[in-house]
């Protein structure tokens, strides 16, 4: 063990004190001496070489340079005022530029004093300029042995109150000379030397003082694997304990009500891909386990009729079920859909929303309570303490990415045994992200269209070929069908240059004077919204205007033209969302995304994406390369139990196979036989996961 307590407070830490130390815990959540530790360095550059300034060029990323000041001059007023630093090595001179902290700047450098100055050189005015550079006395550093020096991500707030980078550099460098023991091991020897890794206190100084690149590298693997590794081994061991103890409700029967509604409901024959889902979840459900399933499906692939035929063989089998979509539009789009597909069949479904009120709202909790009510379709009013099932047997959670995990978790709660589970998405979820966020559940994935459709054939148009694109929208609605144009916003903006749907509005109407235009968002009243939507379902309206509030939950068939305004202001998960809103019927349908000229390249390319494919899981592994998982939709509400430092699950798929692998490999021999060497496994997942939750049974 080191000689130092790793879990003290990082205020007693040199350096640091009471005001740093509340600073560093509030804005960069390092509380601790062992969190600075795992504080890595976003990158590190090598400080050995020395250049000449007649070697600079403006596509330098960072330069050092030695040589003096020559003299400072200030220059502008107010807020532009900045100070410049007029510096040379002998051959040319550069200019030093600060926009703050100048009075503290001029006060620490001196004219004639040789100087170690290093930044990003860039070519403006005439000469080069390095802006806020790192400066220190050349005496003081020993360039040979400096190696690669980290540099460490830190936030404007915590930069404005004196803590940057160097500092956290100096921190870091306290801290490792305190530790006078090796940090201690927390993976087996076995895989250690299975894989060849780094020791753990090795790699973590490598992280931050490198000698090399090579070792640099060897350091961010030991890391990396440790890190998802025990990301793994937490889901697996949760999984194989809930498996052990956990039953689930027998449904042993395939009944009359599916059969009926198999033989003489069913609107199309299911696609192949549909019936093996469904196989698969009734294999989970007559086991005596219970079932605890994620379906991924497409837009359009056909998720609502699988949950429904489950819903009839839980039905069937005695029990009630009950479906929890995020939206009370998608909600009622359910409801609609069930009672279309059931027809005369002796199944009541209700609705439960925040606008059920009244007598209405009595009748539904009364008929839940007596078991009349056979599927209650609903939003988050469905968890309300008041709301009691009588036998509730199967739970439904629709796009679950829109719940906390808390409030999944109320769904089921004060009922002898937990009912069975299944997790619907139509955001498709890239293999390494379902590896580890949704690892505990068993996937079932609709990887086929149902016969007939079409892929939306998608176009990228600028805007100022507006005429154009009015001409390609007239023509679709001349041959009768119907149009979305979405748009990010609903009010202008001032801070934020965008079409607004307001303004939008207007302009469709002055363009198409003849054709009649409804307009939906998320602010109207719930009662206008629905009258917007009716209109355009009904085809009574040729364009709905809107904002993303119609991502989910609308089935318009007729509907074979979708305009995304702004469409570099949208994710590429949400582009793809808004484009399964068309295409649902037989009909050629197009999805058009409108944009300036002036695109980024990550913009671009995900433009680029959208007209390549229609494959939605090619499309979230794009996505996850572009923005990290971080940024994508459920993964703070994932099963992700502690953070990770330095793992990234949009660059590390292979490590996290990886990790996985050995992660079972270790759980098959501990059941049969348990190790030794194994002991410090464990140890270190209670110090990672001290109060670990059942993700499994509120995924």
């Amino acid at each position: 063990m080191p000689g130092i307590d790793l879990n003290a407070d990082i205020k007693f830490l040199p350096g640091v004190g009471p005001q740093r130390g509340k600073l560093l815990k509030e804005q960069m959540n390092i509380s601790t001496l062992g969190d600075l530790l795992l504080y890595y360095p976003y990158k590190h550059i090598d400080r050995s070489r020395v250049y000449h300034t007649y070697e600079l060029s403006g596509d330098m990323p960072f330069v050092q340079l030695r040589g003096q000041i020559l003299s400072f001059t200030v220059e502008g007023v107010g807020r532009k005022r900045r100070l410049v630093g007029h510096f040379t090595d002998g051959h040319e001179v550069v200019d030093l530029v600060w926009f703050n902290g100048i009075d503290y700047t001029r006060r620490n450098y001196r004219e004639h004093v040789d100087y170690i100055v290093f930044g990003k050189p860039t070519f403006f005015g005439g000469r080069f300029n390095i802006t806020h550079p790192d400066i220190d006395p050349a005496d003081s550093l020993m360039l040979s042995t400096m190696g690669m020096q980290p540099y460490y991500s830190v936030p404007d707030k915590v930069k404005k109150r004196g803590i940057n980078s160097r500092t956290l550099e100096h921190l870091t460098n306290n801290l490792f000379g305190m530790l006078k023991e090796a940090l201690p091991e927390t993976l087996s020897p076995s895989i250690i030397g299975r894989f060849g890794l780094m020791s753990r206190d090795e790699a973590i100084r490598a992280m931050h003082y490198p000698k090399s690149a090579q070792q640099l590298s060897q350091a961010t693997y030991r890391l990396k694997f440790e890190e998802l590794f025990f990301v793994q081994l937490n889901i697996l061991k949760t999984t194989q304990e809930r498996q052990k103890r956990v039953s689930g409700y027998l449904f042993s029967r395939v009944g009359q009500l599916f059969n009926d509604f198999y033989y003489h409901h069913l609107p199309f024959p299911l696609t192949e891909a549909q019936k093996r889902v469904i196989r698969e979840m009734h294999g989970d459900m007559k086991t005596g386990r219970q079932m605890n399933r994620l379906l991924q499906g497409d837009v359009g692939s056909g998720k609502t009729m699988v949950a429904l035929m489950t819903i009839l063989i839980a039905l069937d089998n005695g029990f009630q079920a009950v479906i929890m979509a995020p939206t009370e539009i998608l909600a009622e789009q359910h409801l609609a859909t069930f009672q279309q597909l059931l027809g005369d069949m002796p199944v009541r479904v209700e609705l439960l929303t925040g606008t059920v009120k009244g007598k209405r709202r009595k009748a539904v909790l009364e008929g839940l309570e007596a078991g009349d009510v056979h599927i209650l379709v609903g939003t988050h009013a469905v968890i309300e303490d008041n709301v009691k099932f009588k036998r509730l047997g199967l739970a439904i959670i629709d796009e679950q990415h829109r719940f906390g995990v808390a409030q999944r978790g109320k769904l089921w709660s004060g009922y002898d045994m937990p009912p069975h589970v299944l997790v619907m998405t139509a955001t498709p979820i890239p293999r390494t992200l379902a590896m580890t966020v949704y690892g505990d559940l068993d996937v079932s994935v609709i990887d086929e269209l149902p016969p007939g459709r079409k892929p939306v054939k998608t176009l990228h148009q600028y805007d100022e070929r507006r005429n154009s694109l009015y001409h390609e929208l007239r023509t679709q609605i001349g041959q009768g069908r119907q149009a979305y144009v979405v748009y990010p916003l609903i009010k202008e903006s001032e801070r934020i240059d965008l079409k607004n749907l307001e303004d939008g509005y207007e302009q469709l109407r002055q363009a198409f004077p003849d054709l009649r235009i409804s307009k939906v968002h998320g602010k109207m009243k719930p009662s206008e919204k629905d009258e917007q939507m009716r209109l355009f379902a009904s085809g009574e309206t040729q364009i709905l205007v809107a904002t993303t509030v119609i991502e989910v939950g609308v089935n318009v068939p007729n509907a074979s033209v979708m305009i995304i305004e702004n469409a570099d202001r949208f994710g590429l998960a949400q582009l793809h969302q808004l484009r399964g809103r068309v295409g649902r019927g037989a009909d050629q349908s197009y999805c058009i995304l409108v944009t300036g000229y002036n695109l980024g390249q990550d913009t671009r390319r995900r433009i680029q994406i959208m007209t390549e494919t229609c494959d939605g899981f090619e499309i979230a592994e794009e996505d996850m390369k572009l923005r990290g998982p971080g940024d994508l939709e459920g993964t703070q509400q994932s099963g992700i139990a502690f953070e990770l430092h330095i793992a990234n699950l949009g660059k590390d798929g292979q490590i996290v196979q990886q990790a996985r692998d050995v992660a079972k490999e270790v759980l098959a021999r501990e059941s049969v036989c348990p190790a030794a060497e194994n002991t410090v496994l464990w140890q270190r997942l209670r110090e990672l996961n001290p109060n670990p939750m059942d993700w499994s049974q509120i995924s």
